[in-house]
């Protein structure tokens, strides 16, 4: 499905998953990719999706352009969230599948899975149940990418694989308080609070949830299996790492990996967001033959040592 002479647009590949995804894309010898910025291509904007297929036939396409954001975030912009993603897929799927586009690899996010749907999450599952409040609007619309495409596979026989990661993380991860996810948040908080002497850290909700957390690197490979492999059409396939882990117990694994000795204070006042979330890998391991190689703990010291030396890049 993907040769080195392919035709391939990556979507939000200047953000922090799509640039991995790019840089492993020419290290493999892929010469052909076109990766527009947000202002070069606002995806948003049908006629801007038209006018760049219309310069380019794409043989694959990733798309992992996305409007994301922690839950303060989705809180304070929910209707953006949804409007956004929404108008971004549809608009990729539609003119796509008009294109005869040979691959699209849709990036969907674990935030669409019901608040309650049994642990671990499996594929079936995905449509029992409504989001969990604070990202709903998000979750639902990638959701809702999901239908659209299943609805152009029928019509125009559109060739799509849903791939629905976990929570990513790594370098390059977004690392603005205001938008960040918990380890990167986590991990600014630890080295600016080690740096200033600081004793204390303020965390919001209990640290009771649990999440399921995927290095950025083992993400990357499953996309590009996802694209190469035959026989997997109109799938959806989760990503995870199959390891749960308290959002309390994350904190002190940051803490120390990051050298910060203080302590946390958990504000309850806040929301936790979903209580649980840790997916099933077993279908990505069956038709992917794809199993993540980076433990939770190196995969922050990673991210932890790239963060420090961004930071004194640009200080």
């Amino acid at each position: 499905m993907i040769h080195p002479e392919s035709k391939i647009l990556v979507t939000g590949g200047h953000g922090f998953v799509g640039s991995h995804l790019v840089d492993r894309l020419k290290a493999l010898g892929y010469k052909n990719i076109v990766a527009p910025t947000h202002q070069e291509c606002d995806f948003r904007n049908q006629e801007a999706v038209r006018r760049l297929f219309d310069q380019k036939k794409f043989d694959l396409i990733f798309h992992l352009a996305a409007s994301v954001g922690g839950i303060g975030a989705n809180q304070k912009r929910p209707a953006d969230f949804f409007t956004d993603n929404a108008l971004m897929g549809i608009h990729l799927i539609d003119t796509a599948a008009k294109a005869n586009c040979a691959r699209f690899v849709l990036i969907g996010t674990i935030c669409a899975y019901p608040k309650f749907a049994p642990l671990p999450f499996k594929e079936e599952s995905l449509w029992e149940g409504y989001p969990e409040e604070t990202n709903a609007p998000y979750g639902v619309a990638k959701r809702s990418l999901v239908v659209a495409a299943q609805a152009y596979r029928q019509q125009y026989g559109f060739n799509y694989v849903a791939l629905f990661p976990t929570n990513l993380y790594g370098p390059r991860d977004d690392f603005d308080l205001d938008n960040s996810h918990v380890i990167p948040a986590l991990i600014r908080k630890c080295e600016e609070a080690r740096e200033k002497d600081e004793r204390t850290i303020h965390l919001w909700g209990t640290g009771e949830p649990s999440r399921d957390f995927l290095y950025v690197a083992d993400a990357v490979e499953a996309m590009i299996l996802a694209a190469k492999e035959e026989g997997i059409e109109g799938e959806i396939l989760n990503l995870g790492s199959e390891q749960e882990i308290k959002v309390r117990d994350l904190a002190q694994l940051v803490a120390k990996v990051t050298g910060y000795s203080g302590t946390f204070m958990w504000d309850s006042k806040k929301p936790d967001g979903q209580p649980r979330r840790c997916v099933s890998n077993e279908k990505c391991r069956r038709l992917l033959k794809f199993s993540p190689r980076y433990p939770l703990e190196k995969g922050i010291e990673a991210t932890v040592n790239w963060y420090r030396e961004a930071f004194r890049t640009h200080r």
